[in-house]
């Protein structure tokens, strides 16, 4: 545990709301969160990021694999992927802190591309998520970065060079081999991303695995198999799930109604949509919006 750190998150959210919850913070890609009592699980999706526990601990369901990490470890998530986040160990006295900084594929590239001797790839498969200590540079260079929230007119200019650090650090630790398979190109793991990158771009139209393969240039059965393997889902439930999280981001944000959402999202029958919502979230449509809608008034 850093008590610098610790400080530093305290009196910059105190200094910008005080409340639980997340912060969006001025820099592109940081989030801070804090919590002073442990949370339900809460639906979320995960983009390419490094999620820093500082004080506290969190768990998140991604799929069947559940994953841990407590204080000064991180949660690396490697592509777009749909969990369920909780809360696990907060107090008003020593309230869950955490950070969220998204992964800059352009910058890590950019580094990996300078690295002597070149690093070999490693396409040895598991989970496109895992968890890593933070110490040692790697943490001295996140300590940076949220000192640097308290000097505004610093940030545009050191905020990359930092960055630049960060990518250092994670391609060249203990976790690089997982890091490099990020930007390895035409690695298995692109491939996947790639693919998931369609989902997202025609969310309504049925999945189809042939096709999918096909664009990212693998075999339907190399593809259904690497696509379990890293998200922790089949095709067809990271979908449902990608789908789900949609039509719950449209009713919140855009006032879309249940049946609007649930077409504009590829659903054709609103009672399977509103089934599929309820057992993904706990509670109907409808119901789960206006409870959301009085938590965030």
């Amino acid at each position: 545990m850093s008590p610098t750190l610790i400080a530093a998150l305290n009196q910059y959210m105190d200094g910008n709301g005080g409340d639980d919850g997340v912060l969006v913070t001025p820099i592109e890609g940081l989030f801070l969160m804090r919590s002073t009592c442990e949370r339900l699980p809460y639906h979320v999706m995960y983009k390419p990021a490094l999620c820093i526990t500082v004080q506290g601990a969190k768990q998140v369901l991604f799929g069947d694999k559940l994953f841990d990490y407590g204080e000064m470890q991180a949660l690396v998530v490697s592509m777009e992927l749909p969990g369920v986040g909780r809360v696990t160990r907060a107090s008003v006295r020593e309230p869950y802190l955490g950070i969220v900084l998204q992964l800059d594929l352009g910058i890590l590239r950019e580094v990996i591309a300078q690295l002597s001797p070149p690093p070999k790839p490693n396409e040895n498969a598991r989970m496109g998520v895992f968890s890593m200590n933070v110490d040692g540079p790697l943490a001295d260079c996140i300590g940076r970065m949220i000192q640097m929230l308290g000097r505004p007119q610093a940030a545009p200019i050191l905020f990359p060079a930092i960055m630049r650090e960060v990518s250092y650090w994670l391609l060249t630790g203990d976790s690089a081999d997982e890091i490099r398979k990020l930007v390895s190109p035409n690695g298995r793991m692109q491939r996947i991303a790639e693919a998931i990158g369609l989902l997202r771009s025609d969310i309504a139209r049925p999945v189809r695995i042939e096709q999918l393969a096909s664009t990212v240039r693998m075999s339907p059965s190399s593809f259904y198999q690497h696509f379990k393997l890293l998200t922790s889902l089949t095709p067809i439930q990271y979908q449902k799930q990608l789908r789900l999280l949609e039509a719950r981001r449209l009713m919140v944000e855009d006032g879309a109604s249940v049946t609007g959402s649930a077409y504009r999202v590829g659903y054709e029958s609103v009672s399977q949509f509103s089934r599929e919502y309820a057992r993904m979230f706990g509670t109907p449509p409808k119901r789960d919006i206006a409870d959301l809608q009085a938590a965030l008034a």
